[in-house]
C-alpha cells in the first residue's frame, strides 16, 4: 500500500501504533524538538497544541529505513533498487487546477511567525528555522525545475534567510542574479514520504525531482501552479510559501545545528522575500529535527542508490553500499564487494570518492560481511586490513562544506578567513578490508557452527526451570 499524501501516511502510522500524540501544550523553543528527539526512530511525534498556534506540528514520520520501504510498498532489501529505477525513469506529473494546497490563500499582512508554528530547535540556533521545506525553483536558462531541502531562518515577518550549497539551486540563483533578477521559488511543507525522498535524488541539473516522485507513486504526482509565480508544486501539500530570492541582498544567517551534529557558522547569506502563503484547510506543519534519523535517512537513501548505480557500472562485483549512521549518513561509506583480483578494492575506493564529494572514509569488505551491521564492518577491518598495504589516502580533495574538521585544517596553517573556493578541502581515507583472493588452509575462513541457521529456539528453550531449581536446591 502506497500513501500519496502526508495525511494518508500519518493515518497509517497511527493505526499501527507508530505515532505519539502529544496533547499537552508544548513550547516551540526547544521543548518540541526535545520531545521529538526522544521519540526519534521509535515513533513519529504529533503535537496538537504548539504554544501560540492552532496548527499542529508533526516530526519523525520517516525515521526508520523499514518505514520508508513500507511507504514504497517494497521490502527493505529492494529500497535502493526501487529508488534507482525511479531516478533513471522519471515520469511526468499531472497538472491540476483546484489543488488542496491552495484552499486558503494569504497575500496580505504576511507574518510567518504568527501563521506558522516554526520551532527553534537547538541550543545555539539563531532563531526559528523551517527545516522540512522543499525549495522549488526553475532554471532561468531552460525553465526546468529543481527541488531541494534548504534550511530557512525566519528573519522578519516576510523574509527568510537561506543556506544554499554549491548545487543546482545555487546555480539557478547565480544565473538570475547575474541578470539583476530575483529567482522565483516555492517552499513546500508537508508532503508524502515518497515526495520527500525524491526531493533528495542526485540528478543532472535539468531533471525535476518531482518527476522522480511521480515515478515512485502508483499514479502520476498531482501538481499545481503557484498563485504568484509559475512554479509547480505538489497539489496535495499542506503548506506552500511563495516568494523569491532577492538579488544582491544578504543578511546574517546562522549559526544552526546541522547534520554533522555541530553548528555551522553565522555568515552573510541570501534572502527570500515572501509574497504569499497558501495551505490546506486545517494544515499540518512538518519539522525535521536536525541531525536525527529523519534528517539523516532522507540524505542517505538517495545517495546510496546513486552511489550503488555508479559503482556497479564500473565494478560489477559491487553488491551493496551503506552510508553509516556513525558517519552521519554522508561521510562514511561501506561497500560489499565480490573480489576476483587483487587491487580491485582500491579501484572501488577511488570510484566511491568520485561518486559523491561528501564521502570521506570508504571501507570495502567481502561478500560474507553484513555492511548493515557496524560491528561486522569493524571486525573486517580488525582482521583483514593492514595499513601498510591496504590504506588509500588522498589529500586536498573537495569534501563537505559542513564538515567542521576542514575548518580546523585551515586554521592549522594560519588561515583565519578561508576564501569560499578553498572551503571544505579534505583528506580522504579508504580501507581495503577484504581477504586475499587465495590463501592456505583456513586462515581466512570464518568460524561457523553447522546447523546454526536451522535452530529455532522455541523448540528447545522451556519456560519451566524445574531441572535447574532441583540442582540449585542440592
Amino acid at each position: 500500500m502506497q500513501h500519496d499524501t502526508l495525511r494518508g501516511w500519518l493515518g497509517h502510522l497511527r493505526k499501527t501504533g507508530r505515532i505519539a500524540h502529544i496533547e499537552r501544550e508544548v513550547a516551540l523553543t526547544h521543548q518540541l524538538a526535545a520531545i521529538a528527539k526522544k521519540l526519534d526512530g521509535h515513533q513519529a511525534a504529533y503535537f496538537s497544541h504548539p504554544k501560540g498556534h492552532d496548527m499542529p506540528v508533526v516530526s519523525g514520520f520517516m525515521s526508520r529505513r523499514s518505514w520508508i520501504a513500507e511507504a514504497l510498498d517494497v521490502p527493505e532489501s529492494s529500497l535502493l533498487e526501487t529508488f534507482r529505477r525511479a531516478s533513471e525513469r522519471p515520469r511526468a506529473c499531472a497538472l491540476v487546477s483546484t489543488p488542496s494546497c491552495q484552499e486558503i490563500q494569504i497575500k496580505k499582512q504576511i507574518d510567518l511567525g504568527r501563521i506558522l508554528p516554526i520551532p527553534v530547535h537547538s541550543e545555539h540556533d539563531n532563531g526559528a528555522y523551517i527545516t522540512a521545506g522543499l525549495v522549488i525553483a526553475r532554471n532561468p536558462k531552460t525553465g526546468i525545475q529543481n527541488v531541494s531541502i534548504n534550511r530557512l531562518q525566519v528573519q522578519s515577518n516576510d523574509r527568510l534567510g537561506i543556506l544554499m550549497l554549491p548545487r543546482h539551486l545555487w546555480a539557478f540563483y547565480k544565473e538570475a542574479e547575474s541578470r539583476g533578477e530575483a529567482l522565483s521559488i516555492a517552499i513546500v511543507i508537508g508532503v508524502d514520504p515518497l515526495t520527500m525522498l525524491a526531493s533528495q535524488a542526485i540528478l543532472p541539473i535539468d531533471v525535476d525531482e518531482l518527476t522522480v516522485a511521480s515515478a515512485l507513486h502508483k499514479e502520476p504526482l498531482r501538481v499545481a501552479r503557484c498563485i504568484t509565480n509559475d512554479i509547480e508544486v505538489p497539489a496535495d501539500a499542506e503548506i506552500v510559501i511563495e516568494g523569491k530570492i532577492l538579488p544582491q541582498i544578504r543578511a546574517l544567517e546562522g549559526p544552526f545545528g546541522e547534520f554533522p551534529k555541530y553548528y555551522s557558522s553565522q555568515e552573510q547569506r541570501e534572502v527570500i522575500q515572501v509574497d504569499a502563503i497558501t495551505h490546506r484547510t486545517n494544515p499540518i506543519f512538518h519539522t525535521i529535527i536536525p541531525a536525527e534519523m529523519e534528517h539523516l535517512l532522507l540524505g542517505a537513501i538517495p545517495r546510496e542508490a546513486t552511489i550503488l548505480s555508479l559503482l556497479q557500472k564500473s565494478f560489477p562485483g559491487v553488491m551493496d553500499v551503506r552510508l553509516s549512521t556513525g558517519g552521519v549518513c554522508r561521510y562514511h561509506l561501506y561497500v560489499k564487494f565480490k573480489k576476483r583480483r587483487e587491487g580491485e578494492p582500491k579501484n572501488v575506493i577511488m570510484g566511491a570518492f568520485a561518486a559523491h564529494y561528501d564521502i570521506k572514509h570508504v571501507v570495502v569488505v567481502d561478500e560474507d560481511v553484513n555492511i548493515h551491521d557496524p560491528t561486522e564492518v569493524e571486525w573486517a577491518v580488525a582482521t583483514r586490513f593492514q595499513a601498510d598495504r591496504d590504506l588509500v589516502v588522498i589529500h586536498g580533495a573537495q569534501g563537505s562544506l559542513l564538515d567542521p574538521s576542514t575548518t580546523v585544517n585551515a586554521a592549522a596553517i594560519g588561515q583565519t578567513e578561508v576564501p569560499q573556493e578553498q572551503q571544505g578541502i579534505s583528506s580522504k581515507v579508504g580501507f581495503d578490508a577484504t581477504k586475499p583472493v587465495s590463501y592456505t588452509a583456513h586462515v581466512f575462513t570464518r568460524v561457523k557452527i553447522p546447523g546454526l541457521d536451522e535452530i529455532d529456539l522455541k523448540d528447545y528453550v522451556s519456560s519451566s526451570s524445574v531441572g535447574l531449581d532441583t540442582h540449585l536446591k542440592n
